[in-house]
């Protein structure tokens, strides 16, 4: 055959009535009424209707051939019928067998048998043909495209920064060593150091990929390797980039609600509008509201995520800042508060659950220096960082954010590793 496929099933319809067209797929369900039979075809939009007559008898043999989940094109013509689903079907004139399915599958594409998590992560690809996990893949995908046009749109340039370094972002253990030549080398926690230097060049940047942390966090909300949505700005405070980042979560929100209203339905998700500005809420005070709710949190403790779940209650907020955090709890890098106990940095919060965090940025060579040294790094390990600030760095801010939180958010999902392809965590290294 000269091609493939001429249609997907989201470009035919009953006004194409009599039309000769080629549709591929994978079978997705079989119906054998003796007379007829419904061979159901599905393609990365939907489900198209074939329907064999019993004079057809090589089509037949096909149609029994063909196991669920092998891959076909279909030759036929278009015939508008109100009872067939769309209102209309394809009557074939040749089926064309790709591969044919395994039989039985490890995992029924269908839902009708439920799967539990090991098993869906373990039979990913055939997962990722369940409606549920192509419905969340396209929102991930229209949020992206909003992310992107939206900080075009503020004159960010996209940039990519390395991922073998030489030093650990924010300090710790939670690396992944590298064998460099014979050298010490890791996996980028972070594209922070880098995205700093190129924002004293280009000032305004972002960045969308896969950064790595090795935690022994084993939670639905962690994982081992994420896609991180990150952005620089130079002559700006943390302010500024709060402004930013309300405004990319909030155009990725319209344009989800507006391009994949389908997909949402498929979930049962109501996705609501973000009203711009986000509340703005202090550490301070909310450690306050949570203590007098009878919580027990102190001044200098992060927030875990019973606290943020609680904070929202009382608030009556789902999406939210809290700003001003101990500065002793942020990385080096942060600008600290004039008190030197607080610090201009932020979280931005939905329901429960950090979706992204940002600061200003220290600007001057003496503070960075000093502050690598209180939390007991050595200054020389971020010689290649620390260098750049002798030839006018400016003031600058930024945040980062995790994508698959933020599709946790955009989705309704419960577990950041519906938003990822191929998962990797603590437990899980292939497929």
């Amino acid at each position: 055959m000269s091609k493939y496929r001429t249609h997907l099933s989201s470009e035919l319809g009953p006004n194409l009535d009599g039309a000769s067209v080629v549709v591929a797929g994978w079978v997705h369900a079989k119906r054998d009424l003796g007379g007829k039979k419904f061979l159901l075809l599905r393609d990365k939009d939907g489900v198209v209707q074939v329907v064999i007559g019993r004079d057809r008898k090589d089509l037949v043999e096909a149609f029994y051939t063909l196991t669920q989940e092998s891959t076909v094109s279909v030759v036929g013509t278009v015939r508008a019928d109100p009872r067939a689903p769309g209102g209309f079907e394809i009557v074939p004139s040749g089926i064309v067998i790709h591969s044919l399915a395994k039989t039985p599958l490890p995992l029924d594409v269908s839902g009708k048998v439920p799967a539990d998590v090991d098993t869906r992560f373990r039979e990913r690809v055939l997962d990722l043909r369940r409606d549920e996990s192509r419905a969340i893949f396209k929102i991930l995908s229209v949020a992206l495209r909003a992310i992107r046009e939206e900080l075009y749109g503020m004159g960010f340039v996209e940039v990519f920064t390395p991922k073998i370094v030489a030093a650990a972002t924010e300090g710790g253990a939670a690396l992944f060593p590298v064998a460099y030549f014979g050298r010490e080398a890791y996996l980028a926690q972070s594209p922070q150091l880098y995205k700093e230097l190129l924002a004293g060049s280009l000032e305004r940047v972002f960045e969308i990929a896969p950064a790595w942390r090795a935690e022994e966090s084993d939670t639905p909300y962690h994982l081992s390797e994420f896609i991180s949505v990150d952005i620089e700005m130079a002559f700006a405070n943390y302010e500024t980039v709060m402004n930013v980042l309300e405004r990319v979560v909030a155009r990725a929100v319209k344009e989800v609600r507006e391009v994949a209203s389908r997909e949402l339905k498929l979930l049962n998700h109501e996705l609501r509008e973000i009203k711009l500005p986000v509340r703005r809420i202090t550490y301070s005070d909310s450690v306050r509201i949570l203590a007098e709710s009878g919580e027990k949190v102190e001044v200098g403790e992060d927030l875990s995520t019973p606290h943020l779940r609680r904070l929202s209650e009382l608030i009556e907020e789902d999406v939210y800042f809290i700003v001003d955090w101990p500065d002793r709890a942020r990385p080096f890098y942060t600008m600290p508060k004039e008190d030197g106990v607080f610090s201009e940095s932020f979280d931005f919060v939905w329901n429960y659950l950090e979706i992204a965090s940002g600061s200003t940025r220290v600007h001057r060579k003496e503070l960075l220096v000093k502050r690598l040294e209180e939390r007991g790094l050595n200054p020389e390990n971020f010689s290649f960082f620390l260098k750049w600030f002798d030839y006018g760095m400016p003031p600058h801010a930024g945040w980062g954010m995790g994508l698959a939180r933020l599709g946790m958010m955009l989705t309704g999902a419960r577990n950041v590793r519906e938003l990822t392809a191929f998962p990797r965590d603590k437990r899980r290294l292939v497929p």
